[in-house]
């Protein structure tokens, strides 16, 4: 089947894939975009941890705001600024955006959780559970595992995302980063709540 340059462009401008591979997608689904940007998505996923070592300092800052009551504002970055500019970027900020609204995470990844906090967490989960009259060895572990419960809901990354709770805000972004070919992630974030104290 002859595939046309136009439909070549095409699913380069929603995808941010490369000439030869949405060629080739097109080729392998006999010119179904729709089955072309899966295919996309599918191959590319198997490489997206080699692409997340990449420098990317491209990318937008996306805002979301909720009922005029909640507002963020979000700096994803890219490799390039043409992928910066493709629709499905864009809308992948944004449910960042809405994602942060909606589940108010502290930080971006566990890692980023200053030592401190980590002390006084784990410290308040074992003080629990000897209040709740656990050995000091058992209190050692329900601690633990309080705390990891605790790291998995405040940070982004590991967070269920809203629109899909099958997969961690993690796994959604490996699919773009597999979908667009290029290294992406979340640098900052800030996130307002009318009324709150910062």
């Amino acid at each position: 089947m002859q595939i046309s340059p136009e439909l070549v462009k095409k699913l380069r401008e929603m995808t941010g894939a490369g000439m030869m591979s949405c060629k080739e997608a097109l080729s392998k689904t006999a010119g179904d975009i729709k089955k072309a940007v899966e295919y996309l998505r599918k191959k590319g996923i198997a490489s997206a941890s080699k692409k997340a070592e990449r420098k990317a300092l491209e990318g937008v800052i996306g805002s979301y705001v909720h009922g005029n009551r909640i507002g963020v504002l979000v700096e994803v970055n890219c490799e390039t600024d043409f992928v910066a500019r493709t629709k499905e970027f864009q809308n992948f900020v944004k449910d960042i955006a809405m994602h942060i609204a909606a589940m108010n995470p502290l930080y971006i990844k566990a890692a980023d959780v200053l030592e401190e906090d980590r002390q006084r967490h784990f410290e308040m989960y074992k003080e629990q559970a000897l209040n709740e009259g656990k050995t000091e060895e058992v209190a050692e572990k329900i601690a633990k595992g309080r705390f990891e419960k605790y790291l998995k809901e405040c940070c982004l990354y590991s967070q269920s995302f809203i629109k899909d709770e099958t997969k961690t805000i993690e796994d959604f972004i490996k699919e773009h980063i597999a979908f667009l070919g290029e290294n992406i992630f979340v640098r900052r974030f800030v996130r307002y709540e009318l009324g709150q104290e910062t």
